[in-house]
C-alpha cells in the first residue's frame, strides 16, 4: 500500500534557502503546501494549508516562535521540525516543552530534511499515543472516584454494604441504559443537593 504524500508547511525567512529546501523535499516525494517567512498566525496557516508537518528554519528561535509552537500543539497538533543555527540549552528545553518533535542544531540541509521529517513523525505519533493513554488512565481514575462516592452515599442512605451498593448502581445503569459512571454521577449530584438542603434547613 502506497504511503500518502506528506504535506509540508515550510517556514523560513531566507527565500533562496527556502527554495532549495522545497526542491529537496519535493524531490523526496513531499508536497510543500506553503512557504512562510515567519510563524505569525501559525495555527490558522496550518489549518488553511492542511499541513501534515511543519518544517521551521530559524536562526535563533524567539519566545514568540516558541509560544506559536505551543499554541499549535494545543489546538492543531502536528509534528514540528525546528532547524536552528545556534545551540541554546534553554531554547532546546522550551522547544521540547512546546511540543517540537525534532530540534536540529547547525541549520537545515536540503539533503537530510526528509529523513529528519520521517523521524519527527514517528516521535510525534508515539507522543500522541502516550498522551491518549494518559488521558484515558486519568479518565478511568476519575470514573472510579465518582463510583466510590456514589457507593458511599448509598451505603449511608440505605444501610447497605459496599457490594450491595455496587450491585444497586449496576442494576440502575442497566435499567436506565446508561454507563455505570453516569448513574453514579447522578447519585452523587442528588446526594450533594440533599446535603445542601439539610444544611439550609438547619440554619
Amino acid at each position: 500500500m502506497t504511503e500518502p504524500t506528506i504535506r509540508v508547511l515550510l517556514i523560513d525567512d531566507n527565500a533562496s534557502r527556502a527554495a532549495a529546501v522545497r526542491a529537496g523535499l519535493e524531490a523526496d516525494g513531499c508536497q510543500v503546501v506553503g512557504v512562510l517567512p515567519n510563524v505569525a498566525d501559525l495555527v490558522a496557516q496550518v489549518r488553511r494549508a492542511a499541513a501534515d508537518v511543519i518544517v521551521c528554519d530559524i536562526d535563533n528561535p524567539s519566545r514568540d516562535a516558541i509560544e506559536s509552537m505551543r499554541a499549535l500543539q494545543s489546538s492543531e497538533p502536528r509534528p514540528v521540525v525546528m532547524f536552528v543555527d545556534q545551540s541554546d540549552p534553554a531554547a532546546i528545553t522550551a522547544a521540547m516543552e512546546a511540543g517540537v518533535a525534532a530540534y536540529v542544531i547547525e541549520g537545515l540541509s536540503p539533503r537530510r530534511v526528509r529523513a529528519v521529517v520521517d523521524v519527527a513523525i514517528v516521535r510525534f505519533r508515539a507522543h500522541q499515543a502516550l498522551r491518549a493513554e494518559l488521558a484515558e488512565a486519568r479518565g478511568a481514575l476519575e470514573d472510579r472516584k465518582i463510583i466510590e462516592r456514589a457507593k458511599g452515599i448509598l451505603m449511608r442512605a440505605r444501610g447497605m454494604d459496599e457490594d450491595a451498593a455496587f450491585r444497586t448502581l449496576r442494576t440502575m445503569a442497566m435499567d436506565q441504559g446508561q454507563r455505570l459512571v453516569e448513574v453514579a454521577q447522578g447519585v452523587v449530584t442528588v446526594g450533594s443537593l440533599l446535603q445542601t438542603k439539610r444544611i439550609s434547613t438547619k440554619k
